[in-house]
């Protein structure tokens, strides 16, 4: 039974679109008499976005069902409402678009900064000068020769003999007299036995391979003391 309703509900909404279809087509054809004047252009766009202001008992509905003038401009409304729907759906859609192309590229950076990688993995090294002799400025001398990655470092220094507690700042230059800083950090002593030692981080990500010196110098006395290094 409710496949014979649906039959003959299709049925019906073909009769009543014909219908439609051959009213519409007798009045654009002048072949009708509308009664009272033309509507405004007003009323013609509410009827034609539908408006729920419009009863449907109000007579200007009747006279433009009738008009030729009146239904040929009804119909090019229409038209235009559907054109206007389209482009302010496509300009949603590409605005929905290009958030989400934002919203990747942001959760990708994101994602970068955090993933650990190999240029982002940081190196322990130990660089042990206890038995190191000192030169302190641009005076000569034999100094050792240390060497370091170009990585994020955590270095650690074992200081010379006799060296005095208290805070460093570390740095790795290009040249013996401290112009050229391609990295620096400070840090506190920390006794282990005889030995005076300091740790702190050095990003020597950027650093070409090749000669570079490093320098210690302590707070109190800012006496800097150089160290031939390679960073490889």
């Amino acid at each position: 039974m409710w496949l014979s309703w649906r039959r003959s509900s299709r049925a019906e909404d073909r009769f009543e679109s014909w219908i439609t279809e051959q009213h519409q087509r007798r009045v654009l054809a002048g072949e009708t008499t509308p009664s009272g004047p033309c509507p405004d252009e007003e009323f013609l766009r509410d009827l034609a976005r539908k408006s729920k202001s419009i009863a449907l008992s109000d007579p200007r509905i009747d006279h433009t069902a009738n008009c030729r003038k009146c239904m040929s401009r009804l119909f090019e409304l229409r038209g235009e409402n559907r054109s206007r729907r389209r482009r302010t759906a496509f300009t949603a859609a590409i605005t929905s678009c290009s958030l989400i192309a934002v919203l990747v590229a942001v959760a990708w950076y994101v994602t970068q900064r955090k993933a650990p990688s190999a240029n982002t993995a940081v190196v322990a090294q130990t660089v042990n000068l206890w038995d190191a002799g000192t030169v302190r400025g641009e005076q000569p001398g034999q100094l050792k020769s240390v060497s370091l990655p170009a990585a994020s470092v955590k270095l650690t220094i074992i200081l010379p003999r006799h060296s005095e507690p208290g805070l460093y700042l570390v740095a790795i230059t290009r040249d013996q007299n401290g112009n050229g800083v391609v990295a620096e950090g400070t840090s506190t002593t920390v006794a282990n036995g005889e030995q005076q030692e300091i740790t702190t981080s050095l990003d020597l990500r950027k650093a070409a391979a090749g000669p570079y010196f490093l320098s210690t110098t302590h707070e109190q006395d800012q006496a800097a003391y150089y160290y031939p290094l390679q960073i490889r």
